[in-house]
């Protein structure tokens, strides 16, 4: 790559970068801090290719020999991954080697071979109920997809109908 398309990418990301820091700070950041940011995506190869071969992947997913690793971070023990296994064995949340199973667990398919699962108590009908009258009171009920433009509540397709809320 020559230092021209180099500096078209970091330029790009800088401004990137700073028209989401904008959005998400109401103060900004000052120039230097931009300055560091780009400094820093450059040096670890944060900036996006501008290669068609290589579309849309950073400089240190395609040359990753260039530039430093990333760090990550501590995974589990071995001691914690053979306790996760000895306990996903003894409840049945373990696949079996058969592939005729599409992809249940033992629990699933022998479930008086396992030790029942706690059932979390729900909601009893009458709240249910009165969930429902509060939603229908407030509009908070999703509409028809195709008629109302998909996904949204009563009260945005029509709010003059419903109350507002504070």
């Amino acid at each position: 790559m020559n230092r021209t398309t180099v500096s078209i990418l970091a330029l790009s990301v800088a401004a990137l970068s700073a028209g989401q820091a904008l959005a998400a700070e109401p103060a900004g950041k000052t120039r230097a801090q931009v300055q560091a940011e780009l400094a820093d995506a450059v040096r670890n190869g944060d900036i996006v290719s501008d290669n068609e071969a290589y579309a849309g992947k950073k400089l240190n997913e395609v040359f990753p020999s260039n530039y430093p690793a990333k760090t990550q971070a501590a995974g589990k023990t071995r001691a914690q991954v053979q306790a996760e296994l000895a306990e996903a064995i003894r409840t049945g949340d373990i696949a079996p080697l058969s592939p005729d199973t599409r992809g249940r667990k033992m629990n699933e398919i022998i479930p008086g071979n396992y030790p029942a699962k706690a059932q979390v108590a729900g909601k009893s009908r009458e709240q249910v109920k009165a969930e429902l009258i509060e939603a229908q009171r407030n509009g908070d009920i999703a509409t028809d997809s195709e008629s109302f433009g998909g996904g949204k509540k009563l009260s945005e397709v029509m709010p003059g109908r419903y109350a507002r809320q504070s």
